[in-house]
């Protein structure tokens, strides 16, 4: 299968770097220092659930050097999603997949006017990963899984095809019957899991030693699980103790995307996490204090460490 990564970062390098070991024919499209890492050392991947291993890569920095994909894999930070969109078409033929995984809620109709609705799959993945050094991916968290569903719901024998790949490559994948609700279940967890951990600057470990920053976190996922089911989203009854118990599997040392930005003085996806969460909530009357809280409190970082 031809396949493109939009996003070599940790979740496109993790995913595409398992998919160029297997054997398929896998593009990066890149930029900066990783395009070229990617072009003169190729990618190494350090995994706890794959091992360290390197490949060599193809990278590109413009999507018309690359030409029509079986499978786009669309893995770039919210904030970048539009600019990143541009000139996506040209990767797009008649039966083109695009799969998006990322963080927020709102990517498909971000990209529908690029790409057409037609060619997009939901997808939630569930790994934690990051950028240690250009080329260099280290992945630290999350089961490594991939969720796969037609986004009006059902599977298809697209999505089966692709599942197939996905598990080729040795990433477990499971196909969902509403991939709405998985989406939702993720972006309730991530605006928790991210949005405590870069409030506090504390890792997950040291948020559940104190029953005020457990506390918190619980608070979190259950005005995001409100927000949720007041645009009729069917999460599971117990979703917030589910996702209260897969903290507790995380290693202790583990953070949120956000809060590794944060320390690092990069850009935040604060505004389409928990920032889309209270206006999603403004939207349907409900008051979420704490993810107001959260909000308010990076939005002065949104663009980076302030000047």
């Amino acid at each position: 299968m031809r396949i493109v990564v939009i996003g070599a970062g940790g979740t496109g390098g993790y995913y595409g770097g398992l998919l160029a070991r297997a054997g398929e024919n896998v593009t990066f499209l890149a930029r900066g220092t990783q395009l070229e890492a990617l072009r003169t050392r190729g990618l190494t991947v350090k995994s706890r659930l794959a091992g360290t291993f390197s490949v060599p890569v193809h990278a590109a920095s413009n999507p018309e050097e690359i030409g029509v994909a079986d499978l786009v894999l669309f893995c770039v930070k919210m904030y970048d999603t539009v600019a990143a969109s541009q000139g996506l078409h040209s990767l797009v033929g008649p039966e083109t997949i695009v799969l998006p995984i990322q963080n927020g809620i709102d990517v498909a109709g971000l990209l529908s006017d690029e790409v057409g609705e037609q060619h997009l799959v939901g997808g939630v993945a569930y790994v934690t990963s990051q950028i240690e050094s250009p080329g260099v991916i280290v992945q630290t968290g999350g089961g490594g899984s991939i969720e796969l569903g037609e986004l009006d719901g059902g599977q298809s024998e697209r999505t089966r095809r692709v599942q197939q790949v996905l598990q080729h490559a040795g990433i477990p994948t499971t196909l969902s019957n509403d991939i709405r609700v998985s989406l939702w279940a993720k972006f309730v967890f991530i605006c928790a899991f991210s949005g405590v951990t870069a409030l506090t600057r504390l890792s997950m470990g040291q948020v559940l030693a104190y029953s005020e920053t457990s506390d918190l976190l619980r608070a979190v996922m259950e005005e995001g699980e409100a927000v949720a089911r007041a645009y009729n989203i069917a999460l599971p009854g117990d979703v917030v103790e589910r996702q209260m118990a897969t903290t507790q599997t995380f290693p202790p040392e583990a953070m949120g995307s956000m809060a590794f930005d944060l320390l690092a003085g990069r850009r935040l996806e604060i505004d389409a996490l928990n920032g889309t969460m209270v206006r999603m909530g403004k939207e349907r009357g409900l008051s979420l204090p704490c993810n107001t809280v959260i909000y308010a409190a990076l939005k002065p970082f949104a663009n980076g460490a302030p000047g």
